[in-house]
């Protein structure tokens, strides 16, 4: 061989290498942290923390709400902000979510203000480039302990469908309903933006077949989820999850996206945010990014 045939060789050898090695780091699943669960709500420290356990991404909190009419969030702060983003991208973690968790306490079907803490967090997933939030309907607008509340709901979730479709985001809403009946209520809002942030301990403590409701819900209707079950053991050791037959029944739908790591904690150690989110990132990674 001539050496400047060697030499070409070579040179497409390192072109191609590189695009390779990238194609082969997407995962079809990527395995998310919560930095309010890792106790460091809106903090830079949540972004090392992630990249030090192993997960692809965090989920960042928008702050406390309480009897603000919006979120205690720093994030549009521009310096902060920057900080945040610059972060992330120095150690390669997506900041692929924002959680709007004051709503597991306050009241998102009845306060007067709900239009502004939805305006703030579309404006900063805008700035920040984040596709998805998170929306949890909490304690106050459980829709099987107060299904009166239903229709502020459908109500509120509209208007926060339109301003989301809008902006080309989406928010993923947790509820206490069944699949049958969150499918049911999709289609009351009527709007593609609004989508289901699954929660696996939703069915697993009403002693519903997660597996079943997995289908029903079908791929289109759930944007992420919530791949852990309530505070007792890690994963690998909850006997109520067969983790294999989940990533088969995902596969099966062509389901893709954010598994998140929200709970399983051993009951026994709680706190212990490196034993338990490091166990359960690798065993998820494991299963789902072999």
């Amino acid at each position: 061989m001539s050496a400047k045939r060697l030499l070409f060789g070579l040179m497409l050898f390192v072109m191609f290498v590189p695009a390779i090695s990238m194609a082969q780091s997407k995962h079809r699943y990527k395995i998310g942290l919560i930095d309010l669960m890792l106790l460091k709500r809106q903090k830079l420290g949540a972004i090392t923390l992630t990249k030090e356990l192993g997960a692809d991404g965090v989920e960042v909190d928008m702050g406390g709400l309480g009897n603000r009419p919006t979120f205690d969030n720093q994030l549009l702060v521009d310096s902060v902000r920057a900080q945040f983003l610059a972060k992330a991208k120095e150690l390669n973690v997506e900041i692929f979510s924002l959680g709007m968790t004051g709503y597991y306490a306050q009241s998102f079907c009845s306060r007067d203000e709900y239009k502004q803490s939805i305006e703030d967090c579309i404006k900063t997933m805008k700035l920040m480039k984040v596709r998805t939030a998170f929306l949890p309907l909490g304690v106050q607008c459980d829709l099987v302990k107060n299904p009166e509340r239903r229709d502020s709901v459908i109500a509120r979730l509209k208007v926060a469908g339109k301003m989301a479709q809008k902006a080309g985001v989406v928010i993923g809403i947790e509820t206490s309903l069944s699949a049958t009946e969150e499918v049911k209520l999709l289609k009351d809002i009527g709007s593609k933006a609004i989508k289901i942030y699954f929660n696996f301990s939703n069915p697993l403590k009403e002693g519903r077949d997660l597996i079943a409701e997995l289908k029903i819900l079908g791929r289109k209707n759930i944007c992420m989820i919530h791949a852990t079950n309530k505070d007792s053991v890690w994963l690998q050791n909850d006997p109520q999850i067969d983790m294999q037959l989940v990533k088969k029944t995902l596969d099966e739908m062509k389901w893709k996206g954010w598994l998140v790591i929200e709970r399983s904690r051993d009951a026994t150690k709680p706190r212990e945010v490196k034993y338990n989110f490091g166990a359960n990132t690798a065993y998820l990674k494991g299963i789902f990014q072999e």
